[in-house]
């Protein structure tokens, strides 16, 4: 069927996903990896999926530090230990939230999303966590000395390697008032992750609003099963997002996915 330019129905989900996929192909420079595997939705969701570029994957880890703190210039920030080990050992994600240490070429399980799963059952889940001893000791120096560029970074990664003791140690430290927005954040994307969905959603309604904040609102009513609450939200972090990022790509899917659903 042929839509017209005015119409209101929002873009069919494999479609949507498709060119997302496309664009994942084509940008590089945005924070976009190659992960197809030919040219067909189903086919990317059957074959094996090529490992995302480590240093795009940081780069787009750290793009929440420029909405939440925009006068951090993040090039200098120091690549934590065993980050190429986190990246190659990451599950597929679902809802993900935005958040130091996640990026959103994680999303990469599209079969749930096209076939009507029950939104609620793709939240996050424990998981195996991975063995980073050399992340765990860094991190460990970095709060002893007070880091807490490094001691952010490694809250994230920690938390993307599922070692939630280890992050949530971090997570309690007390930090300087220009640190706070960050450190809420996190703090909420880790019970986020570890499986504490209502715990980390009303944290973020209590947060300032902020692009990251507005994203992370949507994306957890999206799977918390309130999708007419999600589309707001995230339309206001998508309108603020760059058009050619990976994050801005995200929370579209995420609002179409809200569309369908509502």
């Amino acid at each position: 069927m042929t839509r017209s330019a005015n119409t209101s129905v929002p873009p069919d989900l494999a479609d949507l996903m498709a060119r997302y996929l496309d664009r994942q192909t084509a940008n590089h420079g945005a924070g976009l990896a190659a992960n197809l595997d030919g040219g067909e939705v189903e086919a990317f969701d059957a074959a094996p999926v090529q490992t995302v570029d480590p240093r795009v994957a940081w780069d787009e880890a750290l793009t929440v530090v420029r909405f939440l703190d925009p006068t951090a210039a993040t090039r200098g920030w120091q690549v934590p230990p065993e980050w190429s080990i986190l990246v190659a050992a990451q599950e597929p994600a679902t809802a993900l939230a935005f958040a130091v240490g996640n990026y959103p070429q994680q999303v990469r399980h599209v079969r749930p999303l096209l076939h009507g799963a029950d939104l609620t059952t793709l939240r996050p889940s424990a998981g195996r966590p991975v063995t980073v001893a050399a992340l765990t000791a860094w991190a460990t120096r970095a709060a002893e000395q007070g880091q807490f560029q490094n001691v952010l970074t490694a809250l994230g990664a920690l938390r993307l390697a599922r070692q939630f003791d280890a992050a949530e140690t971090l997570a309690r430290l007390e930090v300087p008032q220009a640190w706070r927005a960050l450190w809420v954040n996190e703090a909420a994307a880790l019970a986020w992750h570890r499986g504490h969905a209502d715990e980390a959603a009303a944290s973020w309604q209590q947060q300032a609003e902020s692009v990251p904040v507005l994203f992370n609102r949507g994306m957890a009513a999206l799977f918390l099963g309130r999708s007419a609450e999600a589309r707001f939200p995230l339309a206001g972090a998508a309108r603020q997002l760059p058009e050619a990022g990976a994050w801005h790509h995200l929370a579209g899917l995420y609002i179409a996915l809200a569309e369908m659903t509502a």
